[in-house]
Formats: structure tokens, sequence, C-alpha cells
């Protein structure tokens, strides 16, 4: 009885399987022919039932006997709806080419719902990984500051003057590697030497308030960086390059007496282990013996506290290497899960202040360098799902560690738990697309330690807690408007005694007009939890002083825009022009302002006077426009070219000039500090630090193997800074010799009158299989002597010799 049962049970079994019929085959990139993998395979009439390619691009999906309607999908790709006709038992064997969904020349897809970018709400600038290549990027700042409307002011960015100059310290721009912040956790400062150079597939530079999706710290826009993972065939890429800094225009300003070198490699390899394990590795080694001279004393300064460094103590080196490591379960389709690492040591220095500003201004000022060994890592575990039904779970975790060995007292440590969930989602309803969904959580705890942090309170040892919660909807209607809507929360806890909460908005749409128009406008809030430095540090660097502000609020903000894409073809040349006008306006607006403050109670004779605090200078608001022009095309079959152009105009003024922020430390006839009466400029009420009009340009042409770049940026004169920077010079000119002079202001009126600086790079490239490439990279060929920000020259000439090999 039984032995029948199963014999019956088996029959049915393999009459069933026999009559069900199947589709199957391979989904390709159309141009390329690769395989795509992850691409989705969709029954239309029953959005349940589907299939995910595998790492070959493979599919299989058993139906019914019939016709069907089935739907291709993968990122950035157009859709593709193919019509079946199976008869019972067949199997019939596809080969599926999906083509991008932008115009040609620009294949690229952003954003969390990795859209066309021309179908974006808002604005954003793409940097693709071959320009990090070919202008020899040895640290991630450097290619940023190419961006139109992105400026990077000695390490610290800057979108649409949305911040002045705070030595890096409560970025208002989030910076993310693959979904994941690295800024460090005591002051919020970028990690830019941090960043895997050699293993970037794109940077995404979101501009406005991007806080939503992005966190706080978005609270003027928000830099994505992500890496790459292995493509089909295993790749290894090595680059090797020496090079020298030129003698300044002046000569009499250059102290060095050896070969002024930059040395350095930077070596990458990814591949595919067993089709279902990827694989990345790379590095960074890099000597530079860098162009700011030791400090020194002035004959008559009768300073003994100042530590003196030598020219030798000012040279840096760095040693990086980073890890992908990613597995694919065979088992259960769609699941991913994996772990990445970066590891770090870093022996540089930071310089606050030139010696002066003649001959003297390639040196540092006694007193205002730090000497730094920095040692960071970051392990992040991942895992995620993607189901047949375009479900995607994904849960990532960081854990990252910094520790700074600095002189003067100013070692710190900071340690930041890190992890956000995310659930992802297309909708549908009535068997047609409904909208897609973006939703979170996210949590940060920072555990900071710190002599320089104990404030008045002497307590070293700080914390901060941060959760959020997040979503996002995007509508799209009738193919030709996208709509999009979202939300976020933040609750914060610093230490045991402050917490704040705060809900953010975001919406806008994108209209496409025309073939290749779009007209899009948007709006969305911003709010910045001050960091653990910006309320409590309180230190002292040479004649300068760093003073606590435990009473510092949060900043908000929100933002504006209204924006045009046109896409266009001339002949052969395709490209598109993108028109932008903003608006963005902060509340409680956080400037590190110098000035006169409160002295310590053991204050003694050569402590400093002056020195920096964070403070709410009140409201503030920022209005623009941006015009920027990317694109390539071909001359002939040979002659390639590629175009990246951006000018970026805004007017940077405070609302509350006359608002009184701040007193001075005087007890008996203090001073008060407003806007208007601690700047330079009284009249206009431009924020301090901010440049009205850049202007960036980048050009590259190519012929077989050949290749030259040229790039030109523009930075107006800076409209106004601190006016106390001024004043300090003249109360250090008549100390007595306790105090070693500053000197700023005749440089300041001198050069204060715009800048040009212009890049050149010439390479060669030979072979297929295996790539040799030969270049030269010239930054600042003119030589120009120049200024950013007060009291710290820009680099003069280099020239670096670069050796590629790929294969």
């Amino acid at each position: 009885m039984l032995r029948t049962l199963v014999l019956t049970c088996l029959f049915f079994t393999s009459a069933l399987s026999f009559a069900q019929s199947r589709v199957s085959g391979t989904v390709v990139d159309g141009i390329t022919k690769e395989p795509l993998i992850g691409a989705y395979i969709i029954l239309k009439k029953d959005p349940s039932i589907g299939a995910v390619t595998d790492v070959d691009g493979k599919f299989e999906l058993d139906l019914e006997e019939g016709t069907h309607e089935l739907i291709f999908k993968f990122t950035g790709m157009q859709n593709d709806t193919v019509m079946v006709e199976l008869a019972k038992g067949e199997n019939e064997v596809l080969v599926i080419e999906l083509f991008s969904k932008t115009l040609g020349k620009v294949d690229v897809v952003v954003g969390k719902f990795d859209q066309p970018i021309e179908e974006l709400t808002f604005s954003m600038q793409v940097i693709k990984p071959s320009i990090i290549d070919n202008k020899n990027t040895r640290s991630i700042e450097t290619i940023l500051d190419q961006t139109p409307g992105l400026n990077i002011m000695d390490g610290e960015p800057q979108i649409r003057g949305g911040s002045g100059f705070t030595f890096g310290v409560g970025s208002k721009v989030a910076v993310l590697v693959d979904d994941m912040p690295i800024l460090s956790g005591d002051a919020g400062r970028p990690e830019w030497g941090f960043v895997p150079v050699e293993n970037i597939e794109q940077i995404e530079v979101t501009k406005g308030a991007s806080s939503v999706l992005s966190g706080s710290s978005a609270l003027s826009g928000a830099i994505h960086i992500r890496t790459a993972y292995p493509k089909d065939k295993p790749m290894t890429k090595i680059n090797v390059y020496s090079g020298f800094y030129s003698a300044p225009a002046d000569s009499a300003a250059w102290w060095g007496t050896d070969y002024p070198y930059i040395h350095g490699v930077n070596f990458l390899h990814s591949r595919i282990i067993k089709k279902n394990t990827d694989l990345v590795i790379g590095g960074n080694m890099n000597w530079d013996h860098g162009y700011i001279g030791g400090p020194v004393k002035g004959p008559e300064v009768v300073d003994t506290i100042t530590e003196e460094y030598t020219n030798e103590q000012m040279r840096s080196s760095k040693y990086r290497i980073n890890f992908n490591l990613r597995q694919r379960s065979t088992r259960y389709k769609g699941l991913q899960y994996g772990i990445n690492g970066n590891f770090m040591y870093h022996q540089t220095n930071m310089v606050l202040a030139w010696l002066d500003d003649s001959t003297g201004i390639f040196r540092a000022y006694p007193g205002a360098v730090l000497q730094q060994i920095q040692t960071i890592y970051n392990v992040d575990p991942f895992i995620s799902f993607s189901s047949k039904i375009g479900v995607k779970h994904s849960l990532k975790m960081r854990y990252l560690f910094t520790d700074n060995e600095m002189s003067m007292n100013q070692s710190n440590q900071a340690a930041v738990y890190y992890a956000d969930y995310q659930f992802k989602k297309e909708f549908n309803f009535l068997k047609e697309k409904s909208f897609d969904f973006i939703g979170g959580v996210s949590t940060q705890y920072i555990d900071s330690k710190a002599n320089m942090y104990g404030g008045s309170t002497g307590d070293s040892t700080n914390y901060s807690y941060n959760l959020s919660g997040y979503a996002e909807i995007q509508k799209k209607l009738l193919d030709v408007l996208n709509f999009s809507i979202g939300a976020r929360g933040e609750y914060y806890q610093l230490n045991d005694t402050i917490t704040a909460w705060n809900p953010i908005f975001r919406a806008g749409f994108n209209l496409k007009l025309g073939q290749a128009t779009f007209l899009r406008a948007s709006y969305g809030q911003g709010y910045r939890f001050p960091t653990i430095t910006e309320r409590y540090i309180r230190t002292a660097v040479g004649s300068f002083g760093v003073y606590e502000n435990p009473d510092l609020k949060p900043e908000e903000s929100w933002n504006a825009e209204v924006g045009v894409n046109q896409g266009f073809k001339i002949g052969k040349y395709m490209a598109q022009l993108d028109v932008a006008a903003f608006i963005q306006q902060y509340q409680n607006t956080i400037e590190y302002l110098f000035g006169f403050w409160d002295p310590s109670p053991d204050f003694m004779a050569g402590d400093p006077l002056a020195g920096f605090k964070f403070l709410n200078t009140g409201r503030s608001q920022v209005t623009g426009f941006d015009v920027t022009l990317n694109g390539g095309g071909k001359i002939g079959k040979h002659f390639n070219f590629v175009t990246m152009v951006g000018y970026n105009y805004i007017n940077p003024i405070t609302l509350e000039p006359d608002l009184v922020f701040a007193k001075d430390y005087n007890p008996f006839s203090p001073t008060e500090y407003s806007f208007r009466n601690t700047s330079q400029d009284t009249l206009t009420n431009v924020l301090k630090y901010r440049f009205k009009h850049t202007f960036k340009a980048d050009l590259e042409f190519s012929f077989y193997g050949f290749s030259m770049g040229y790039t030109i940026k523009y930075f107006s004169k800076m409209e106004n800074l601190d006016k106390a920077i001024s004043d300090f010079e003249n109360v250090t000119q008549n100390t007595g010799g306790t105090l070693q002079p500053i000197y700023f202001n005749d440089f300041y009126k001198e050069h204060n009158t715009g800048n040009f600086i212009h890049d050149l790079r010439i390479s060669y490239a030979i072979g297929k299989k295996v790539e040799h490439k030969f270049a030269v990279i010239g930054k600042n060929i003119l030589n120009r002597t120049y200024s950013l920000r007060p009291l710290k020259i820009e680099q003069m000439r280099t020239i670096v010799f670069q050796y590629s090999i790929k294969f």
C-alpha cells in the first residue's frame, strides 16, 4: 500500500514537472555585452512571480503554458518587455539586451533610487573614476575641489557657500563612503586621506540640504563616494609616481636645501572567486617632503614655551590598506553578505598660520604647528537580501576608531559605532507600478577621550548618541512627472544632560518637458547637532587659544531650488547643460569667530589672549545660481574629448547683522560682539570666508593612446573676514617680545583680487590586455602664490611623473 502511494506521488510529480513550461536565458548589457548580475525578471500579470539573474547573468523561470508578458529590469537600464508563448513542457531560451536610460554620453545613475541624473528632483554633480586616475589623486579632496559649487578650504568642504572656515570642525557637508559616514567622531571632520582613491566607482555631490537621506551633517549638501566591486574578469592595477615641488615665484621665500620630493604607489586587485565571492584589495603609500618649512622664532622673542620643529619634522608619510569581501549565496538567491575594512597610519602635521606675509610665507608660525601621528581603521560587516519581486533589505554596520597622537597636549581618541537598516521596495497595485519606497533606521554612538575636551568640568570623556528614522517615496506619473517626498526624525543625546529631537522634511518634482528637457524644483530641510569639539574644546596652540561653548545650539536650515537640465547633440558632441537657482536659510548659524575671549582662571604670561570660539551668530541666507556643462564627443574616428565646466555665484549674507551674540573677557567694560562689529566689511553684511564667484573647468582630449587634460579654477576675492585677525596683528607687534608678531594685512590688501589656477596633464597608454600608461601631471603650472584662507598659503607648482600598469 505504502509502495503504491509513493509510486503514485512520484508519477504525478514527474508528470507535473514535465508539464511545467520554462523560460530561461541570459540578460546582458546591450553595449558591452557583459552579463548583468542581479537583473529582475517579473511576470507582469502577477509581480509576485519572478527571478533574479546570477553571476553569469543567467535566469530560469517556471511558468504554466500559455502567453506571458515578462518585464526585464536592471538599475540604470531601460526596462524591456517581452511576450513569450509557451507550449506544455516547452523551454524557451532568451538573450535579453538592456540599454542605458541616459542620453548615451553620460552613462550615470545616482542617488538612493538609482536614477538617471537628469531625472533627479535636486542638483547633483557626478565625478567618474577616470579623472581621479588621470590627475594622480593622492587624497580625495583635491579632486572634489574640481566640482562646481563645491570648494575645499584647507580640508573643509563648502557647498554653495553654506559654511565658512572652521579648520574642518563641524562639517556642514555629509561625507559618506558606501552610504556610511567618514566624519571623525569627536570633531565631525572629514578624513579625506582615509578614502580609498584607487577603488572608486563614482562620486556624487548633492547640493542643498540633504539631511533626510544623508543624515544630520548634510546641512548644505552631501558627498557620496561609491567604491567598486569586481567585474566579470579579474583586474590588477598598480600606479607608481614621483615628483617634486617647484621653488615658489619669490625664490627668497623658499626654505628648502634638499630635494622637495613627492613619492608614492597605489595598488588594486579585484576578482570574482568561484562565481559567488567578490574580493577587492587595495592600498596606498605616500611620502611627501612638504612645502611648509619649520617655524623660526624672531631674534627678539623671549618665548620659552612654544615647541620648535625642524624642516625634517614637517615631512609626512602615509600607509593605507583596504579590502572588500562579499559573498553571494548560492542556496538563497538574492542573499549577499560580507565585510569591508580600511586601515591607515599617517604621520603628518597641521599648520595653523604662516610665519609672516613676505619671505616667511612658506614657513610656519612658532606654536602654530601640530605634529600628528594618526592611526585610523574601520570594520564594516553587512548583509542584504533582494527578493524576486523587487524587495530589498540591507543592514550595514561600522566600527570606526581614530587615535590622534598630537603635540601640545592635543591628543585625542574617538570610537564610532554605526548601524543602518534600510528597506527598499517597488510597490505595485492593480498590476501597474505605483511608487518606490525607501525607509530605514540608523543609529550612531560616539565615545571620545581627550584632555582638551574637558572644558570647565575637566572631564576628558564625552559621548554622544543619535537615533534616526527616515523614509522617502518616489512616484512617476505618465512617464513624464517624477515626484518625491521624504521625512526624517532625529534624536540626540550628549553626555547625560543634553538632549534634542527634530523632524525634517523634503519634497521635489521633475517634469520632462521634451525629449531631453527636464524641469525640477525641490524644497529640503537640514538639522545639525553641534559636535563634541565645538561645545567642549579648550586649549592653546602657541599664541592662539580655542575656547569652549557648552551652550552652543543646533543649526537648522532649509533650501529651495528650481533648475532645468537640457540634453543636446551638436554633431558627435553630446552633453547636458544644467542651470539652477537656489536659496538657503540658516537658523542659529554656527561660525568659528576669532576674537579676544575669556582667559583661563590660571592664566599666566605667555598664555593666549585671543583665539577661536564656536558661536551661534543668528540667521543667515545664501542665494545664487550655478551652471554646469558636462559632455563628450568625437572628431573623426579617433579623436575624443570630454568636458566638465561649471560656474557658481552666491550672495551669502547675515539676516541679523546687529544681533549681539557674545561679549569679550573685559570685566569692567566688555565689548559686545555682533556680526557687524566683528567684520572687516561693515557695510554689505556678506558672510565671512566666502567667494562670490567660482569657475571650474576640465577639458580632456585623446587621440589613439595620447591624452591631454587641462584644468582651470577661478576663485573671486574673499569678500569678508574677522576683524580680529587684523587686530591681532597690531596686538602681537606691541608685546615687547613676549609674542612673535603676526603679519597678514599687507598680503591681504595686495593679493585679495581673485585667483586663476591652472593644471595640465599629458599621458600616453599602450597595450590592450596589459595596459601601460605614462603620464606627467602639473598642478598650479603658472606657479601662482595665493591663499584661500587667512594665514595659510597654498601649494606652489608641483610636477609628478606617473607610471601605471593595468591587467
